[in-house]
């Protein structure tokens, strides 16, 4: 571009911020959301609509409950080589009679166990950051993710998400936050829905209402 030409275009763009355009919409000030209505359950919003994108959802009403399925699970798909990061988790692991299927090894596990941030209902989503202890690791590198959650983590959309995140975190927000919306899936290969390519094929979500520390 010669510098003729360039001084004509940014002549030409001058000229146009000076002139101030009338608003548009004058009296579309109010915010308005689109989406549906809060649910009042958002447990039952949650596990709707992780279910729908493939993921498998539990309800447990306290953490002795929680034990008896995780070790119920364990047996039925026989798995010997669980990865967990988690001070917290692995204690309720040790009392479900897991704890010597513990392994350090993410690349050879068969299923990691972490915590989450918080759930989204109304997306099914369970959302991590790296200020958890490997949870992103985990939930992506192991061939199943399991996510252990709690009610108060229970939001109703992203934007509550991110703002519980804001004030937890205030200005050490983590550098990444990821929203996990059921197992890994593609449909790059003509157009056929493939699970489990970039990600875990299988996800469980076991919510629990009651706090973790009265384990």
């Amino acid at each position: 571009m010669t510098t003729r030409a360039r001084e004509t275009i940014l002549k030409k763009i001058r000229k146009a911020l000076s002139t101030k355009l009338p608003v548009p919409y004058p009296e579309a000030d109010v915010i308005v959301n689109h989406y549906a209505p809060e649910h009042e359950e958002l447990e039952l919003e949650f596990a709707e609509n992780f279910s729908k994108l493939l993921g498998k959802f539990s309800y447990c009403i306290d953490a002795n409950e929680l034990c008896e399925q995780l070790k119920a699970l364990v047996a039925v798909k026989k798995w010997t080589k669980i990865y967990c990061a988690e001070q917290k988790i692995k204690v309720l692991l040790e009392k479900a009679g897991l704890i010597n299927l513990l392994t350090d090894d993410l690349n050879n596990c068969e299923v990691s166990v972490t915590g989450c941030e918080n759930l989204v209902a109304r997306t099914g989503t369970i959302v991590l950051t790296s200020a958890q202890t490997d949870g992103r690791n985990a939930s992506v590198y192991a061939p199943v993710h399991i996510c252990i959650a709690y009610q108060k983590q229970l939001l109703y959309d992203l934007d509550k998400s991110l703002t519980a995140m804001q004030v937890k975190y205030k200005r050490n927000l983590p550098s990444l936050i990821t929203f996990a919306t059921g197992p890994s899936r593609t449909a790059d290969i003509e157009k056929t829905l493939v699970v489990g390519v970039h990600g875990p094929k299988e996800v469980y979500c076991f919510l629990v209402d009651e706090f973790l520390s009265r384990p």
